[in-house]
């Protein structure tokens, strides 16, 4: 079982082999504990028709400590099996470049891990999420570094919480005019076109710097379908590239 444990939401995925047979998006709650985690796995589990006795070990990437240790004693007390926790010491096939390599997030590292197993370097990934990430890998597989910045559900709902007269407004439904004629439209046309052209302006100065111009970008994350659709820079969207990295740190290291 692959896990990505971010602060707003919690992906799960169990491979069979290279194959990911099922994989899962709940809400991640902090104080969550072991059995209340054993509890949500184990039903699952069960709806997708996997044994739990059949797992042979945990990989979890995490921002949430105390989750992590919640999804430890699961892989003990439900698996039986092995546990391993991405980290610093994790063998990833990368440089890491970073100014302190310790502090990157988890997540940005197993994400460039599946960008080089499955499409190749040099390479620029955005993961849009609860922050939106945008991160370049040139072709020694070095970790560069990127740019972080507010993510989209988070920024729509500081927005709501500081106005009076502007309405919660469901982004799945993209805009379909950037001129929009009513208020939901409105933002939506300022949320999704906006993000859209922020992440194109990132992905056009990575290029520039990093001096080639045909590196293909992968975006993932969440809300990435809404987002990756309205941008031009944007080559290839795979929502299951965060779980496909932990796999593949999983081969390494196991």
């Amino acid at each position: 079982m692959a896990v990505d444990i971010g602060n707003t939401q919690t992906v799960l995925g169990v491979f069979d082999g290279e194959e990911l047979r099922a994989r899962w998006r709940i809400t991640t709650e902090a104080n969550r504990t072991a059995d209340e985690v054993a509890a949500v796995c184990s039903t699952l589990l069960e709806l997708a028709g996997i044994s739990a006795g059949d797992m042979e070990a945990t990989i979890v990437s995490s921002v949430v400590p105390g989750l992590t240790r919640s999804y430890e004693g699961l892989t003990g007390s439900l698996f039986g099996s092995k546990f391993y926790e991405v980290n610093g010491e994790m063998n990833t096939g990368l440089e890491n470049r970073y100014d302190d390599p310790l502090s990157v997030g988890a997540d940005r590292i197993v994400n460039a891990v599946a960008t080089g197993k499955h499409y190749g370097f040099p390479a620029i990934i955005v993961d849009i999420g609860t922050a939106t990430t945008v991160e370049a890998v040139n072709g020694e597989a070095c970790y560069l570094g990127g740019a972080i910045l507010t993510g989209m559900h988070v920024a729509l709902e500081a927005l709501i919480s500081r106005t009076s007269k502007l309405p919660s407004v469901d982004l799945e439904v993209g805009p379909t005019r950037a001129i929009a004629t009513n208020t939901p439209d409105s933002i939506r046309s300022g949320f999704v076109y906006g993000y859209a052209g922020a992440i194109d302006a990132l992905i056009r100065r990575f290029r520039d710097e990093l001096g080639e111009q045909d590196l293909m970008a992968v975006a993932t994350g969440g809300p990435a379908h809404v987002i990756a659709r309205q941008c031009q820079e944007i080559g290839k969207l795979d929502p299951d590239l965060t779980l496909k990295g932990l796999y593949a740190l999983y081969e390494m290291n196991s």
